[in-house]
């Protein structure tokens, strides 16, 4: 699994901060004038748009079985990309599977980012003890692995697509607070934060419509790298037989079912694999991309 350490994010926190607010148009022109941000938006917008169109584009059901192809199950005129161990499309199940990553990842990306805004808003703004209790809960969360914390919880709830977005969204919500505690406490002293004590606006306000909005820029850095570690550990939790409950296609499941025939059919695990990597690579593509325009500003 790819290190979760987020030093993209991080190094262009500050002149992502300080940046002025930019309309939406603004950013759109941005990422024209990036080549990794519309590489990383071309892939992004493929795998969305086959996630999208599966019931129409899906040359057959995810589970329906060919039992004529399982003497030859590699690609063929019937079957574009071949079939699996059981005769199964796997061109239908690669886009089916694309459905689902891309329900769960963004479901457990946009609330682990929202958790971890609060948190670290709170954090940052009141400073003190407030700070100490959400720090020292944050290093207990993160001594969990999630992959351990994701199997106790499968242990006692069984394995469903919800709990693993309640999982990756408590896990990781302490890594965005801390990045929005570094920003809220830069942030927190400037001058239109004091303007807004002055004109006797709540904490909450304040840190909603004053603090918040400047500190996008590295967040929505983030979110994009944080879609591409989640994708891969939603692959593993499938290759690990602890994803998403069959027979419901799963990318990682596909790997895990087909990979003891490498030696024979290897393009049975091939191609999920080179779906997940191009769709993590996307994302950390406009990752890339929007720190470079970030930088410029």
């Amino acid at each position: 699994m790819a290190p979760d350490v987020n030093l993209g994010a991080l190094d262009a926190a500050p002149a992502l901060a300080a940046a002025p607010r930019r309309a939406l148009p603004a950013w759109i022109g941005g990422l024209a004038s990036s080549a990794p941000a519309m590489a990383g938006l071309m892939l992004v917008v493929f795998w969305a748009l086959a996630a999208l169109l599966a019931p129409w584009v899906a040359p057959y059901a995810p589970n329906a079985s060919d039992l004529k192809a399982l003497a030859h199950p590699t690609p063929s005129a019937q079957h574009w990309l071949g079939t699996d161990h059981l005769g199964r499309d796997i061109l239908s199940r690669l886009l089916w599977g694309a459905r689902t990553v891309l329900a769960v990842a963004p479901a457990a990306v946009l609330g682990a980012t929202a958790l971890g805004c609060m948190v670290g808003l709170v954090a940052g703004y009141y400073r003190g003890w407030v700070d100490v209790v959400v720090t020292r809960i944050s290093d207990i969360v993160l001594s969990f692995p999630v992959i351990i914390l994701y199997m106790i919880i499968l242990a006692i709830y069984g394995s469903s697509a919800l709990n693993i977005v309640l999982v990756i969204t408590v896990t990781k919500a302490p890594i965005i607070a801390r990045i929005v505690r570094g920003i809220t406490l830069e942030l927190r002293g400037r001058e239109y934060v004091a303007a807004a004590k002055m004109r006797g606006e709540r904490p909450l306000a304040i840190m909603l419509t004053e603090i918040l909005p400047n500190a996008r820029g590295p967040l929505i850095v983030d979110v994009c790298l944080r879609m591409g570690y989640t994708i891969i550990t939603i692959g593993v939790l499938g290759f690990l037989g602890i994803g998403l409950p069959p027979p419901d296609p799963d990318w990682g499941g596909m790997v895990k079912d087909t990979y003891g025939m490498m030696s024979v059919w290897p393009h049975m695990s091939l191609i999920p694999c080179a779906a997940i990597s191009s769709l993590t690579i996307g994302f950390n593509l406009l990752a890339v991309g929007l720190r470079e325009i970030g930088l410029r500003d």
